[in-house]
Formats: C-alpha cells, sequence, structure tokens
C-alpha cells in the first residue's frame, strides 16, 4: 500500500499504483538475477517499445475511446482546450491541454514559488543541520546535475530542494516555478527507470541515474522572483520517449525551446513528457526560501502508510498538488 495526502481536502488516499506487479518483479528478482536482463529492460529502446505498445498501438487507440478508460485514468474532459473527439488516443490524452489559466489558477504574489506539475510532492534539505535533512534519498546530488557541472553543484550546495512525482492520469506539461533568466540549460544521458515508489526504493538515486534535462534559472533579476539561482530538472522515466521543450508566454501559443538568456514567466507551460509518468526536482540556494507549513506537516503525517517512509525508515509522505499552487515563498 503507498498513501498521500489531498491538498485540497486534507485526506489521506491510497494511490492506485500502475503495473506495480510488473515494476516489483523487475526491481527485485530480475535485478538480483540478472543484470543483463535488468538493464535491458530499462534502456532506451525497450521505454520506447512500453510507450509504444500502451499509447499508440491500435489496441491502445481502441481503450482511448471507452468512456471506462477515461473515467479511470480521472480525465476531467471539462478542463480540457481540445475537443472529446481528439482526444481518440491514449498518447494524445497523456499530451492533452487544458485551461490553465481558469482550472489551476495561481496566486500571483512575487515571493510565491509555485508547482511545476500536476504531482505529488515530498521536500527537503541537502543540509545536514536541517530539520527536514534528506542525505542521498531520491538522488545523489553531485550525479543528479553533472558532474562535470562543479559551479552549479557549489551554488546548490546545502540548500533545499522539492520532487514532484507525476503519475501516468495527470496533465503532463510542466510550468515554470519561477520568474527568471535561463541562465544554462543542458541534458544528461541515463537510464529509464520507473518513477514508482517500489523502483525509488529499490534503485539507489534513480532520478540522478534517469535521462534528465536541466533549466538553470537566474530569477535575481527585472521582473523575477528574487530567490537565487534556481534548478529544474526534468527526470525522464519508464515509457518517456522524449521531454519537449515548448515555453509560451500566453496559452500554448507560439511555444519556443529553451535557451539561455531567455526571460521566462512564472507559471507558463515550459515543456511536455511524452508519454508516461516521470518526476520533475526542483533545487534551491541555502536560505533564499521556505516551504509551505502544511508540506512540511503532511510528510510527517503519522497515519498515512507511505512506501517512502517504510523504505526510507524516515517518515516521507507526498501531498498531492496541482500545477501552479504555492509551494514555498521567499525568504525574508
Amino acid at each position: 500500500m503507498h498513501q498521500y495526502i489531498e491538498r485540497s481536502t486534507g485526506n489521506i488516499l491510497t494511490e492506485e499504483l500502475y503495473a506495480d506487479k510488473v515494476v516489483n518483479f523487475i526491481y527485485s528478482n530480475v535485478r538480483e538475477n540478472s543484470a543483463f536482463v535488468f538493464n535491458a529492460l530499462t534502456n532506451s529502446i525497450s521505454s520506447s517499445l512500453l510507450g509504444y505498445l500502451n499509447y499508440d498501438s491500435l489496441l491502445a487507440s481502441r481503450l482511448a475511446g471507452n468512456l471506462a478508460f477515461l473515467k479511470k485514468m480521472r480525465v476531467d474532459m471539462s478542463e480540457c482546450l481540445d475537443l472529446p473527439q481528439s482526444l481518440d488516443t491514449p498518447r494524445r490524452i497523456f499530451e492533452r491541454r487544458i485551461r490553465y489559466w481558469d482550472c489551476r489558477p495561481m496566486d500571483n504574489c512575487p515571493r510565491c514559488i509555485v508547482s511545476p506539475a500536476d504531482s505529488k510532492v515530498l521536500i527537503g534539505s541537502l543540509c545536514e543541520t536541517a530539520l527536514f535533512f534528506i542525505k542521498e534519498k531520491f538522488f545523489s546530488f553531485d550525479e543528479l546535475l553533472g558532474e562535470e557541472k562543479a559551479y552549479w553543484i557549489d551554488a546548490f550546495s546545502s540548500g533545499d530542494f522539492a520532487t514532484f512525482r507525476l503519475t501516468p492520469e495527470k496533465y503532463h506539461y510542466n510550468h515554470t516555478p519561477v520568474a527568471g533568466v535561463v541562465k544554462d540549460f543542458y541534458e544528461l544521458d541515463g537510464s529509464y527507470h520507473s518513477c514508482n515508489p517500489s523502483a525509488v526504493i529499490n534503485i539507489v538515486t534513480p532520478y540522478s541515474k534517469n535521462k534528465r534535462t536541466v533549466t538553470i534559472i537566474d530569477t535575481d533579476c527585472e521582473g523575477g522572483s528574487f530567490v537565487g539561482l534556481v534548478a529544474m530538472v526534468e527526470v525522464a522515466a519508464l515509457m518517456i520517449g522524449e521531454i519537449k521543450q515548448c515555453y509560451s508566454e500566453v496559452a500554448y501559443d507560439a511555444p519556443k525551446e529553451m535557451a539561455s538568456g531567455m526571460f521566462l514567466k512564472k507559471g507558463q507551460p515550459k515543456s511536455l513528457f511524452r508519454p508516461g509518468s516521470s518526476t520533475v526536482v526542483l533545487l534551491f540556494q541555502k536560505d533564499r526560501v521556505v516551504f509551505e507549513s502544511d508540506l512540511m506537516q503532511n510528510q510527517h503525517n503519522i497515519l498515512a502508510k507511505s512506501r517512502f517512509s517504510a523504505g526510507f525508515g524516515a517518515k516521507m509522505v507526498e501531498t498531492d498538488l496541482n500545477v501552479r499552487s504555492s509551494i514555498a515563498t521567499r525568504k525574508r
């Protein structure tokens, strides 16, 4: 069982983990008994094949038009920007656009940092003196940013982080958490491990082993959020064929690739995972942000049964939240 807290209600809910038995098999028996098979199952070819079978094949397309399928995927058609009849394949459902300006309202306070995704969040610190210090649980800090990027590693040393885990039914556009100028943008190669909690627990630092895209945003600029440097790491996972960069200043219009020197407005569409479940990691510099109190309280809820808590020996309960909702504020 894996439970989380729904932010809007405070209720403890149980997550339906897709293909849980398969994931448990791959990340226990296969990994232990055959490294070759395990590596083959988590490489780009296998990930793309799984993506095709689940999102593009004829059988998958037949399922997409089934109302029961849409209900199971918890797709709220009233949010969608596109006509219902155009969402005729699992891929198109997965890559759906929504009227985020209406159904995902944003706190326009310039001090607020917002969630980059519809997701389940955990927060932590890289500073050993912090109350919510989590060392080497979800990622190797140096490896996550790329060990050759020593200057960024130094910049975020002893800072804070938040991990946002997207599940298959979620809206899969990522939005900008802050306003600022892109200082650096680069991609790092890696595998395609699942973001299922069992996989995260069984593989040491999986997020930093996966293929990922890193965007460094300088917010200390005119029109910026003034929370220092922010690293937005978009992590590819099982069945993710591509992380498409498509920043739009208005709605989803005139999408642009990421490039150094671009100014990003807060809360706007930045990229799209296509398709599958995946994760976004935000890194903040030391003493620049304060996380929202409800996220910290939820994380230590003694009633929820979280696989992360069981696997890592510390209470770590996720909060399910909406993209563009406030997760932290600028430290005074």
